[in-house]
């Protein structure tokens, strides 16, 4: 195909499609799980620790496994790893359906996120390799609304599955589209590799076990006990284990995260700020989605319609504030979304009480609706432009990893917080767990809307390190794929 077309034609029609409908069904289980909780948690039975991995077991080993996953593509071919991610997404997901219990539950959702780490770094490879450069720009856009249009209806899909049908097709959804998707893949996408490409292993079981025994940690504190045996060994353990993957990343020839590039103080500012804001929201969704069904009294699909106002509004604000940005400037906009995030989040739970009306829990909606899309509408494009073109690819997974990281560590943080001042004997223990839990999400986003005062007025890329890939480099100048 003729680089230079302008119009897509159909390899680049099929890759779009194909890579769209997969990137949808990945973003959609990040949170449509959230208002099935209170279902799963009357059928399956489960503590509220139970429930917390009912949704990390997907985000941590989505976030760890993500760019290992990219690697094994680079190296093995992107679309044959593709194809294997979304077999192995499709039967975790069909494993989770059936599952008969709530382990087997969580175990089916931590497999679910493998094949996710697989299959969702590939697709923008993919799609960017199909689609003319001329036509590049209005593809990623309509790949983005795909996705964006999956975390908004997740709470809403996940509660009318769960309601008119039951929590378990939240699940099942995925199996026929998967199904349809792997032969059109093996015949409508075209195969590649990226020559050189090495896998970083030793970085990859790092941060894997350094952040699971960190969140398990955290998951467990109040039910063991902060001092525990388990708890503090989780803690120990994997904070010495995140501190090998950092050395590591300073040292070792080809590092899954090369850690110079967090030298550069806007690619720091953005991805500290991302963590803290994914931190702050999905911690929040996970309490408040429980919220509206067991204090406030709504069916699940009543407790999706009422979150659209938040999670929704980024389909409306988004390209304004991409408008804005180009105007002023990434940083006030990115800066901005984050202080209304947190305002909003302060706002509901300065509100929040057993009697709540709609009527009041709606501004705060609103308000954190639109700041989260003045964070997200920038954002990328913040990111990209701190980092030079051969970083790039790892700039954005390493974002995309951190967020996931920050969405696992704010369910177990505010449950935890959740936890030691309430819990679910009774709709007042309930509001009096939520409450403060929602203001240490905001405390979190707050904080993320100050790292993102970091950001200077025009990135500078980080410098390229002089070696070329495969080139013998001394320990501390990591060679650039």
């Amino acid at each position: 195909m003729n680089t230079q077309d302008t119009k897509l034609r159909g390899p680049a029609v099929w890759a779009l499609i194909l890579t769209g409908v997969a990137s949808f069904m990945a973003a959609l289980d990040n949170l449509v799980v959230t208002t099935a909780l209170p279902a799963i948690r009357e059928d399956l039975g489960g503590r509220l620790e139970d429930l917390e991995w009912t949704v990390n077991a997907y985000t941590l080993t989505f976030a760890v496994l993500l760019m290992f996953g990219a690697a094994l593509g680079d190296r093995f071919g992107r679309r044959r790893l593709f194809i294997a991610g979304l077999a192995v997404f499709t039967g975790a997901s069909a494993a989770a359906a059936l599952s008969p219990g709530i382990d087997a539950l969580i175990a089916a959702r931590a497999v679910q996120g493998v094949g996710a780490a697989v299959m969702m770094p590939l697709t923008l490879t993919l799609l960017t390799a199909a689609v003319p450069a001329a036509r590049r720009g209005m593809a990623l856009g309509i790949y983005g609304a795909v996705t964006g249009l999956a975390v908004a209806s997740g709470p809403l899909i996940g509660g009318s599955l769960t309601e008119h049908i039951s929590w378990q097709w939240i699940f099942w959804l995925n199996v026929p589209i998967g199904l349809a998707l792997i032969p059109l893949a093996r015949l409508r996408l075209a195969e590649s590799t990226a020559p050189g490409a090495r896998l970083d292993i030793p970085g990859t079981l790092l941060i894997s076990g350094g952040l699971f025994g960190i969140v398990y940690a955290l998951v467990n504190a109040n039910s063991e006990g902060w001092t525990s045996a388990p708890v503090l060994t989780g803690l120990i353990v994997g904070a010495a284990l995140v501190g090998g993957f950092i050395h590591h990343g300073f040292n070792s020839a080809n590092p899954m995260l090369p850690m110079r590039l967090f030298q550069n103080r806007g690619f720091l500012g953005i991805n500290v700020a991302s963590l803290l804001m994914f931190l702050g929201m999905f911690g929040s969704i996970f309490l408040l989605s429980q919220f509206l069904q067991g204090v406030a009294g709504y069916s699940p699909t009543e407790a999706g319609l009422r979150m659209l106002p938040w999670t929704g509004m980024p389909m409306i604000v988004a390209p304004l504030a991409g408008i804005l940005s180009d105007r002023i400037g990434g940083r006030p906009v990115v800066a901005a979304g984050l202080a209304f995030q947190a305002l909003g989040l302060g706002w509901f739970a300065a509100v929040l009480s057993t009697d709540v009306s709609y009527a009041a829990q709606l501004p705060p909606l609103i308000l954190s609706g639109i700041g989260m899309a003045l964070y997200f509408a920038p954002s990328a494009n913040v990111l990209m432009s701190t980092v030079a073109p051969a970083d790039q690819g790892r700039a954005s997974g390493t974002n995309s990893a951190l967020r996931e990281v920050g969405g696992a560590l704010g369910v177990a943080v505010l449950a935890s917080v959740f936890s030691a001042q309430g819990g679910y004997e009774s709709p007042q223990a309930f509001t009096d767990g939520t409450v403060p839990a929602l203001w240490i999400g905001a405390g979190a986003v707050a904080l993320a809307a100050a790292f993102a005062l970091l950001l200077p007025r025009r990135p500078k890329p980080a410098p390229v390190p002089a070696a070329v890939d495969g080139a013998a480099t001394p320990a501390k100048v990591p060679a650039a794929r």
